[in-house]
């Protein structure tokens, strides 16, 4: 019988550990590993035609990597279990505060439209460079960035000028908020939420995984888990098993509606958070959903933004890079750096023209922790400027929308942000095509006890 493989090149390269072994030697390296003598060894299997031999030589880089030790000069702690975590934790109290019914609906509503909203509004300009980003808004008369990015704003000159147009998501040519992976978190969790609770397992968010959505609405690290829960893998195994994406930033998208049922409890907001992401992330990647779930949690107990962040932070190791970078763009905006040269030394930092830190945690961390600072908790600031920036605009959009919801509130987010989406979601969750975002809003404090 003839040998049988499997076509190769049919496969998408989030589904081939084969096609990422130079993140996968980036990866390492950044998280301590002593590997650098082998630098020549993953450029030269990389370098390979896909096929059954890549991929057999890839087995042994994967090998090489697990069996890798840690360098003895490496200064962080990342652990990646929930007691380690909280063992390395700084603490930063935050006050309750009293909410009335009325401001909870308020400021409930608003978590979803305002993350709604800032994921609108980054979806046009997702996967370009910022430097594309800022050509093209002052082409659409829009830099610095005040507004959507309409359609019917560029000549057809522009449109010449900017083929990729066409096929991209525009607030003046949408009638509801179409399905996004941002987007499509939310109302998965809420569905999980749902079906077993606030004490919900790991094993049990990636059964909904495979119950709930298709394999082609996961990205990057998603996607490496979600085949391998197929593959019969479970978590945490399910985040370490050939997954050079491991501390990319799909697990930070994923935390908001945990932050939003757990309203001034960021400790219960960061724990279902790590129960989320340690399912298809280690480290910083379990760090960034861990810290954005927190942060959300936290505004609804104050406006002040640094107490935000910094209530945040106070839910994941203070030894950790993720840690460390957030708090120099803290430090930064403390020592009266301006809002450009904050954005400048996060360049300087981070390449959003390699993928790796495009997609990064950390990156796009430090682009929402500036977004807030300098944005000071007024809505349509902070979303411009966290799309703006550049990196995962979409992504970063939505997660201070998040936050920006919650501290205005629904009714103070202006109408020009929420007539486009036309109180509608779109989603890719089996038998949910639609929702009325209201409707969740309300769900969401149904799930809060």
């Amino acid at each position: 019988m003839e040998k049988l493989l499997p076509s190769y090149d049919n496969l998408h390269p989030w589904e081939l550990y084969s096609e990422e072994l130079l993140t996968e030697y980036r990866q390492s390296i950044e998280q301590g590993l002593d590997i650098e003598a082998y630098k020549g060894l993953f450029e030269e299997i990389a370098k390979m035609p896909r096929g059954e031999l890549k991929e057999k030589m890839a087995d042994v880089i994967f090998e090489l990597v697990s069996s890798a030790k840690t360098r003895e000069d490496y200064k962080y702690n990342e652990p990646s279990t929930i007691d380690e975590i909280k063992a390395l934790r700084k603490p930063y109290p935050l006050k309750k505060i009293e909410l009335d019914d009325k401001t909870l609906e308020d400021k409930m509503l608003g978590a979803w439209v305002g993350r709604i909203c800032g994921c609108l509004l980054g979806k046009p300009i997702e996967g370009c460079w910022k430097e594309h980003i800022w050509e093209m808004l002052k082409d659409n008369d829009n830099y610095p960035m005040t507004r959507y990015i309409r359609f019917d704003k560029f000549s057809d000159a522009l449109k010449e000028k900017y083929p990729w147009l066409k096929w991209k998501c525009f607030a003046d040519k949408v009638k509801y908020m179409p399905f996004d992976d941002d987007t499509n978190y939310m109302v998965l969790d809420q569905e999980v939420i749902k079906k077993y609770g606030r004490d919900f397992k790991p094993v049990d968010m990636a059964h909904a995984w495979l119950d709930l959505q298709p394999k082609n609405s996961y990205c990057t690290a998603e996607r490496v888990a979600f085949m391998n829960f197929v593959k019969g893998f479970e978590p945490p195994a399910s985040a370490q098993y050939k997954n050079a994406y491991r501390e990319w930033i799909g697990a930070q998208i994923r935390g908001d509606y945990f932050g939003y049922i757990n309203p001034q409890d960021p400790e219960s907001a960061a724990d279902m958070a790590f129960r989320d992401a340690s399912i298809s992330h280690i480290k910083n990647g379990i760090y960034g959903e861990m810290w954005a779930s927190a942060m959300i949690a936290c505004a609804f107990s104050t406006n002040k933004v640094e107490d935000i962040v910094r209530g945040g932070l106070a839910e994941i190791p203070a030894t950790s890079r993720l840690y460390e970078q957030v708090e120099m763009v803290i430090d930064w905006y403390n020592s009266g750096v301006s809002q450009k040269d904050c954005f400048a030394k996060i360049y300087e930092l981070w390449d959003d023209h390699n993928f790796h830190d495009w997609c990064h945690t950390i990156s796009n961390a430090m682009i929402v922790t500036a977004s807030l600072l300098y944005g000071q908790g007024d809505y349509s600031k902070s979303i411009c400027m966290a799309v703006e920036a550049g990196f995962d605009t979409d992504c970063n959009g939505a997660t201070v929308g998040s936050v920006a919801g919650i501290i205005n509130g629904n009714s103070n987010i202006g109408d020009e942000w929420k007539a486009p989406i036309n109180d509608t979601l779109e989603t890719t969750i089996f038998g949910i095509t639609m929702v009325k975002i209201s409707d969740c809003a309300r769900k969401t404090i149904e799930h809060i006890k």
